[in-house]
């Protein structure tokens, strides 16, 4: 077993069940227990010390999650770690756990592969500075690949509860900006927690807040995820709660992914609030509270976005790719002197200043509804928040498989090749301060908008985003791109091919 093979960024994920052609068990229990072992070593030497450390562990629905639970938690109490279990918990719920008077573990484990099916699962750690970083997962894999003990006599597991604590933390958040003890009464606000973990938020937050929450949708954990994959990216997911709010005449739908950390949402109009909408709509709350401040987003946000953020008096720090990366360019920005109250991702992880720079779909949704109950008061709608966002006409995505084992060299050739031919092609230009690939913009006579060719963080890829501002526009752009991409012979662009013929 390489244990290498196991990290995916600053996670740990690999299949905890049979049930897919192709893909082989490789959580299996030693494997667990020893990323136990390696977590209780690497927690031992970051702290400093080896006796009186203590750990939360939780899970999100999978099915694989309580075997995977009992393992890593037998080894850290055999390590010598004082361990609690939580039991079903959200990825946010376990930072907090950390910091939180009362609590404040020394670390943290979330067991959940967020929106990867069924037969997935992995770990995400936490201390009170947060989510691991990369550096920090590759040396708990080095642990775990390895036979060190921490040589500590054994310590104890036992069960206990946070959720309900996380929960008045978010209900108490929407009280304090209100000043009313029932702020969301009078309000219909649905949601669907696609039998993750989610469903707490109904009767642990909305409901004692005074929420109708009558027409929610499968709030209870199941790991089969029978009715739709928890996953605000999803097509299927995001028309099951818009299909809720209609239904109901709700003011307000909430999605969440499977472990928390992420949300998207639905108006009361039945339009979706997500993707470039959904940081438009924070970005606009968050300049009239911090003006000026600098909202940093991932790399494939529209030009109008950018636009908006602009009008609205902020900043737009477009970079690269990844929950982490934009989190920590944030964190980078503040420390430099620059504010900056919001790192984004298209994907729905958001992570605010205020908030510990924690991704939390459960506090997005939190920063929402108290908008919610303030437009009320004040006679405004939310979606008149983002009236003047200017979207685009078409939007697609190119998944370009790279069809060699030493992938990221050839992706970079193909870039850098890219970027010199963009240079010289007429009716292109460049975009100014990029942080990832290249991204050029096209004027009116080749298709009015833009394309990001860029390199996958983790697989043999070159994801290629295609926007326009007219009809037909993407096929245009596409087009003048499948002559210079068709010539590399170990790059399949058939999808892209096949969509300009």
């Amino acid at each position: 077993m390489d244990y290498k093979k196991l990290q995916n960024g600053s996670d740990i994920r690999g299949v905890a069940l049979e049930g897919i052609e192709g893909q082989h068990v490789n959580l299996t229990e030693k494997v667990c227990r020893d990323i136990g072992r390696g977590f209780a070593l690497w927690l031992m030497e970051r702290a400093g010390k080896k006796e009186g450390l203590r750990v939360a562990v939780g899970r999100d629905s999978r099915l694989s999650g309580e075997a995977l639970c009992n393992w890593i938690c037998a080894a850290m109490v055999e390590q010598g770690l004082q361990v609690t279990d939580f039991g079903m918990a959200s990825t946010p719920a376990m930072f907090m756990s950390t910091v939180t008077e009362g609590y404040a573990f020394d670390g943290s484990v979330m067991i959940t592969a967020s929106h990867l099916p069924f037969n997935r699962n992995g770990f995400k750690f936490f201390t009170a500075e947060g989510g691991l970083e990369k550096g920090d997962i590759k040396a708990i894999l080095e642990y775990a690949a390895g036979e060190q003990t921490t040589g500590v006599a054994a310590g104890a597991l036992i069960s206990g509860a946070f959720m309900d604590t996380y929960a008045k933390i978010l209900a108490d958040k929407i009280r304090a900006a209100t000043g009313e003890d029932k702020p969301l009464a009078g309000f219909k606000v649905v949601v669907d927690a696609g039998n993750g973990a989610g469903g707490f938020y109904v009767d642990k937050v909305l409901k004692p807040l005074g929420a109708d929450t009558e027409g929610s949708r499968f709030l209870d954990p199941d790991g089969s995820f029978p009715n739709h994959i928890p996953n605000p990216e999803d097509k299927e997911a995001m028309e099951s709660i818009m299909e809720a709010v209609r239904e109901t005449k709700a003011d307000l739908g909430i999605i969440f992914d499977t472990d928390v950390d992420r949300a998207g949402a639905v108006l009361a109009d039945g339009s979706e609030l997500n993707r470039n909408r959904i940081i438009a709509m924070l970005a606009a709350i968050l300049l009239r509270e911090y003006p000026g401040t600098t909202i940093v987003t991932d790399s494939i946000t529209s030009t109008g976005l950018a636009k908006f953020i602009e009008e609205k008096g902020g900043v737009h720090h477009r970079f690269k790719r990844g929950y982490r990366n934009v989190i920590n360019e944030s964190i980078r920005l503040n420390k430099a002197g620059q504010d900056s109250q919001l790192a984004i991702e298209t994907s729905g992880h958001g992570a605010f200043k205020e908030n510990y720079f924690l991704d939390d779909g459960a506090y997005i949704v939190t920063k929402l509804l108290i908008e919610l109950a303030r437009s009320k008061k004040e006679g405004y709608t939310l979606e008149s928040l983002i009236a003047s966002l200017e979207e685009p006409a078409e939007s697609v995505e190119f998944r370009m498989n790279i069809l060699l084992e030493d992938f990221k060299a050839y992706g970079q050739q193909v870039i850098d090749e890219l970027t010199a031919y963009a240079e010289k092609q007429t009716g292109w230009s460049l975009a100014p301060s990029n942080y990832e690939g290249v991204r050029v913009n096209l004027d009116e006579a080749h298709g009015s908008g833009w394309f990001l060719l860029r390199l996958s963080l983790h697989d043999p890829l070159l994801p290629l985003n295609i926007e326009s501002n007219v009809a037909g526009g993407a096929k245009i752009i596409a087009a003048e791109l499948a002559g210079f991409l068709a010539k590399y012979d170990k790059l399949d662009a058939a999808c892209l091919l096949n969509f300009v013929q």
